[in-house]
């Protein structure tokens, strides 16, 4: 069957249930799909015709190398010349490079089937390995033949190679085998099975969709979307590659007509609304003649636990998804419903691909976090130590869930963090939070899972393989307290879930101090004496209620200590403030404003004082811009641009706030991060506002912060400008 068509509508469907439409694309469809490709193409997703070319040289070479391995090995048994003559061992890719989805610097998967007198302990693992290892070309040589599907991984001439070994019951491996027969599986062991299985699965995926243009797309697509989301990791109970690749298969058979944009779509729609654990499947489910076990919940009582069941459609058909946890299973739902609420905001033309594509950002998502810290005496013994440690995560996701009967969700980064300045150091981390709609008890509900951590880390210790060194370190941090190392030297643009994200929410302050400026329009009135006695009775009876409610005569803020940006403390004015504060200068507040009982004080130029919010409430930022005037000298802030507020959110991101009020004409600022670069202003759309004003002493006044530094100066326009 040719699937690179338009199918027709007929009795028979790829599939296990009818197409939900049959419809072809229309105009909107194929303009939004050209978008996306272009999208993915300047992503950096494809590869470059040198680097295809590359990889077809390298798998020439390795066929070469393992035909030559099989000849040895049959030498080495004592088969005459002519047999020896004969012996042939076969490479199969497959994983993402059969599947047409891998993009630049990917490695490839490639099984290698050998006859049956090649054994895997010892001529896979042994012989061959030392021929790799003899050959220059061959560079990070690793093999792990303990692992569940035993894999040799290194580098030929800079690929990266991960090979599987199928020990399969012929004498004699034919050039034209083909591995999709169930024939292939006669009297093979269990890891012989699991390593076929791979390529045997992408084979089967790519017969059962209708279009196989349309899928790699669409894939493609998917595939980059939960590695910017955060949900691309098998190991760690999210979902890989073969698992994504089904789901789209899926997508695909219920829109065989569709075009890449509608899939995607639709891939967001099907599986917000999907019941898990309602199996997906893209064929029924073979019985076998073999006898091997297959996915049954019916028969076996160890498959009805599974909460996301996605079935391989070759026999024995597997759940390829049995590590998806409680928790991990209500993040992806959670994206799956953001992409769905974005797919129909760009369908009413209110979002667009980068709105869908926006990283993840863990480290603002939560407020608790579990480090797990691993440190070796060298390389190699961290690499062998990570791998078992990253295997066993999953277990104490479960555990968590288990004794806290699954009140407490653990969301696991799919990334490991290194410290750059310890030697053989690697860590995990993982996002806790009590699970939405459970009551908080009296006394404030705390989870203590000090005994569940001593269990995992003393399962963890087991390893038959440990060495000296080898130590593992599991520990409690609050949100504020991540180490640096976790943050990315050139942060991007991003939005968080849970949480609104420190960039999304400085985006919002700015807004609502634009908002402000508007509400206080008769600010201009005042200046001219226009306004009425009203308002300014209003105004001072806000101000007055405030100042009696906090019980101090120091004006809108009081606190017997004041926190400064560097966290340290300066004692209050040896002069209180007056109590009459009755007309406009610049001042910030929190919402609600004038509540706060710790305040900053941040000096002017002139020496005189303004005061701001407290710190711990700025780390919310809830903040609003708030017109007062005052006669005090020791807040007269009124011909000089205010200090921006700098709140140490995070080690990667610090919130610059800034406003002047100058002949009664507000002035917003920026919003800016780590990497001073102008790509992140622009990224969110922020600038200076026009300085109505030629005071020269006043546009040349520098500011400076930890981040960066702003300096105004005058032009003949008038305006303000950053450098």
């Amino acid at each position: 069957m040719e699937n690179s068509g338009v199918v027709k509508r007929t009795n028979g469907h790829l599939g296990v249930t009818e197409p939900i439409s049959w419809s072809g694309p229309t105009e909107y469809d194929l303009i939004k799909t050209g978008e996306l490709e272009k999208y993915l193409e300047g992503a950096g997703l494809y590869e470059s015709r040198e680097e295809a070319v590359c990889r077809e040289e390298v798998l020439g070479k390795l066929d070469q190398i393992v035909k030559l391995w099989i000849k040895k090995v049959s030498k080495a048994n004592g088969f005459n010349e002519q047999f020896v003559q004969e012996a042939n061992a076969k490479i199969f890719t497959f994983g993402s490079y059969r599947l047409g989805v891998h993009g630049p610097g990917a490695d490839i998967d490639i099984l290698c089937v050998g006859p049956r007198y090649a054994t895997r302990e010892e001529d896979f693992f042994i012989q061959l390995h030392n021929m790799l290892f003899e050959m220059s070309e061959v560079t990070e040589l690793h093999p792990i033949p303990d692992a569940y599907v035993p894999v040799m991984k290194f580098k030929l001439n800079g690929v990266s190679i991960d090979l599987l070994y199928a020990k399969l019951s012929l004498w004699i491996i034919p050039e034209d085998l083909d591995i999709s027969h169930d024939s292939t599986l006669q009297n093979a062991d269990e890891k012989t099975i699991r390593s076929l299985n791979g390529s045997r699965v992408t084979d089967q995926i790519l017969r059962l969709v209708p279009n196989i243009q349309n899928f790699r797309t669409t894939l493609l697509c998917m595939r980059f979307w939960a590695k910017r989301r955060g949900v691309y990791s098998n190991v760690t109970g999210f979902l890989g590659g073969i698992n994504w690749a089904i789901l789209v298969a899926h997508i695909c058979q219920l829109y065989p007509n569709a075009k890449p944009s509608m899939l995607v779509s639709r891939f967001f729609r099907v599986y917000a609304q999907w019941r898990w654990p309602a199996p997906i499947l893209l064929c029924k489910i073979q019985e076998g003649t073999l006898g091997y076990p297959i996915w049954d919940p019916k028969r076996n009582f160890r498959d009805r636990l599974h909460h996301m069941p996605i079935i391989t459609p070759a026999y024995p058909c597997m759940n390829s998804s049995y590590n998806v946890s409680s928790s991990t299973l209500h993040v992806m739902m959670e994206e799956f419903q953001r992409g769905d609420q974005i797919s129909k905001a760009m369908e009413a033309g209110k979002a667009d691909w980068d709105r869908l594509f926006e990283p993840y950002t863990f480290f603002e998502a939560y407020k608790n976090y579990l480090e797990i810290d691993i440190t070796a005496e060298n390389d190699s013994d961290l690499r062998n130590w990570k791998g078992w440690v990253e295997s066993r995560l999953r277990t104490l996701i479960l555990k968590i869930e288990k004794h806290t009967f699954g009140m407490l969700q653990c969301h696991p980064c799919p990334r490991e963090f290194s410290d750059k300045s310890r030697t053989f150091h690697c860590c995990y981390f993982m996002g806790l939070q009590r699970k939405k709609g459970v009551p908080v008890p009296e006394g404030g509900g705390q989870f203590d899972i000090r005994v569940t951590v001593e269990g995992f880390k003393h399962s963890v210790s087991m390893y038959t393989k440990r060495k000296p060194g080898m130590e593992i370190r599991v520990s409690h941090l609050k949100g504020r307290n991540v180490p640096s190392f976790v943050w990315p030297s050139s942060p991007s643009k991003v939005v968080s879930r849970g949480r609104t994200s420190v960039r999304v929410r400085a985006v919002k302050a700015v807004e609502a101090v634009a908002k402000m400026a508007d509400r206080f329009t008769d600010m201009q009135q005042l200046d001219e004496g226009t306004s009425t006695e009203s308002t300014r009775s209003k105004r001072r009876k806000i101000l007055y209620d405030k100042t009696e409610e906090n019980g101090t005569q120091q004006g809108i803020c009081s606190g017997s200590n004041i926190y400064i940006q560097d966290g340290g403390t300066i004692a209050p004015p040896s002069t209180p403030p007056t109590k009459e504060v009755i007309t406009n200068a610049a001042g910030c507040s929190v919402e609600p404003s004038h509540t706060g009982k710790t305040v900053i004080q941040v000096r002017t130029p002139s020496g005189s004082y303004t005061q701001n919010g407290g710190a711990e409430e700025l780390a919310d930022l809830s903040l609003v811009w708030t017109p007062v005037k005052t006669t005090n000298n020791q807040r007269r802030p009124l011909r000089y641009l205010v200090l921006p507020v700098v709140s140490q959110i995070s080690p990667s991101c610090n919130l610059l706030c800034g406003c002047l009020l100058y002949n009664l004409k507000l002035i917003l600022s920026v919003t800016c991060c780590r990497n001073e670069g102008a790509e992140e202003l622009s990224a969110l759309s922020l600038a200076w506002a026009s300085v109505t004003t030629t005071d020269v002493e006043l546009l040349a006044t520098v500011f400076k912060s930890p981040t960066t530094s702003f300096i105004l100066l005058p032009s003949e326009d008038t305006d303000a400008h950053m450098t």
